[in-house]
């Protein structure tokens, strides 16, 4: 992940906004319950856990990520944005993500996969980590691309070829499984992304 980041992390805002979409109204759409502990898993450069905490201003945050750079550049946002003591941050893979990775021993109320299942080899040992991290009556959400199966063949190809130049693989299996589960699924225009808000367990 280091490798991938290490300078593509000072212009990823910047580039990210004009392709990931979804990513603000996942954050509208999370409504977590007053002090509700949020964690982010493949949180990059912090912008979404900022503006999580922006948005619900009682709530604790969480930020884990692979990539050392990529948390770098989030701890100095972070601070800038004088949330410190509100969102803390931790290094490690989302196969592995547990409480005790920020020294606590509490669950999570709300896990978030912004853009980052496409990305982690194994995306589902990073879901069972993520349901076993929550609390009782905990939620998952995540914002990712789809297949991309309303582009016109040779677009979708091109789409789907520019995707691995990032590392980035759809999980169609995964899309398959949430059209049929019973949280709340929402694709986005051509089947380019998807939104999905589950209960624990629901995936």
């Amino acid at each position: 992940m280091d490798s991938v980041y290490r300078y593509q992390r000072y212009i990823y805002d910047l580039t990210r906004k004009y392709y990931l979409f979804g990513r603000d109204r996942l954050i509208d759409e999370l409504a977590p319950a007053p002090r509700a502990r949020i964690v982010e898993i493949g949180c990059g450069t912090a912008r979404n856990l900022i503006r999580m905490a922006r948005r619900y201003p009682e709530a604790r945050l969480f930020g884990l990520d692979a990539s050392e750079a990529m948390l770098e550049t989030a701890t100095k946002a972070v601070a800038r944005a004088g949330l410190g003591e509100r969102i803390a941050l931790a290094h490690g893979y989302a196969e592995a993500l547990a409480p005790a990775m920020f020294g606590a021993s509490q669950g999570f109320d709300e896990a978030v996969f912004s853009y980052s299942l496409s990305m982690i080899p194994d995306w589902k040992a990073a879901l069972a980590a993520a349901d076993a991290a929550l609390a009782p009556g905990g939620r998952i959400h995540i914002v990712d691309f789809g297949d991309l199966t309303g582009f016109a063949g040779p677009l979708r190809r091109a789409l789907l070829a520019w995707l691995r130049l990032f590392h980035v693989a759809p999980r169609t299996e995964l899309l398959g499984s949430l059209e049929s589960s019973p949280g709340d699924f929402q694709v986005l225009t051509g089947r380019y992304a998807f939104l999905f808000h589950g209960w624990r367990k629901a995936i």
